[in-house]
């Protein structure tokens, strides 16, 4: 099971995260979020890969960011198109793509189709108030309904009490999980005692066995 951690910005709490053998983690390069990056950290990690997490950005931002921030994915939380996608990757061809999608019904997962064969990853959040970060889950039921062939993050209100939940949800596609707001102790800084003891229960427990879909997506990155 991948794990990204999202909406980082405090350099010691990047490092402290970083050391709980975290995959991804994620930068908020959305101004009007809670946990906006403005300045780059002293310090961001160096074996967890970096995410910067955009909302109906232009081009030039998303490019800049990825240059300064040494980003090895880029997650688009906002509206953008196919063809967006696709001339970000003609930009930036080695950068990995993660589309976000905000869920609250099956009929909510048929917008995943345009995205099958442009980006490398869906993650799937809750549809709330807030673009992400509500700290609310959706019900995970409806994810049967998806049948498309991208691999899947789940996401959307995981807490420190939920991984018995994580560990009992199944679908061949799912690869992962994004942590956020339900772990921090203010907005942008993770209390990192209730990441440690989670991630300690869902790792004594996971032993699903690998998938070629997951066997593919280690060997992608």
């Amino acid at each position: 099971m991948l794990i990204k951690v999202c909406g980082m910005r405090d350099a010691e709490n990047i490092r402290q995260t970083e050391a709980l053998g975290v995959d991804y983690m994620g930068f908020i390069f959305w101004p009007h979020s809670r946990r906006y990056v403005a300045e780059r950290p002293v310090y961001l990690p160096s074996n967890a890969k970096r995410v910067g997490v955009f909302v109906n950005s232009v081009m030039d931002d998303i490019i800049r960011h990825i240059d300064n921030y040494g980003l090895d994915v880029v997650q688009l939380h906002g509206h953008e198109s196919p063809e967006y996608i696709q001339s970000l990757k003609i930009l930036r061809e080695n950068i990995s793509i993660i589309k976000a999608f905000n869920i609250a019904t099956p009929d909510d997962l048929v917008q995943t189709v345009a995205f099958e064969g442009l980006a490398d990853y869906f993650l799937f959040d809750t549809k709330g108030k807030a673009v992400g970060g509500n700290g609310e889950k959706f019900d995970w039921s409806v994810l049967t309904a998806y049948h498309g062939s991208t691999p899947f993050l789940l996401s959307g209100g995981i807490g420190p009490d939920d991984a018995d939940s994580i560990l009992a949800f199944h679908h061949d596609r799912c690869i992962g999980i994004d942590l956020n707001s339900r772990f921090e102790i203010s907005p942008g800084l993770k209390d990192i005692q209730k990441l440690k003891s989670f991630l300690t229960v869902v790792r004594e427990k996971d032993f699903r066995p690998l998938t070629s879909t997951t066997i593919k997506i280690f060997n992608h990155e």
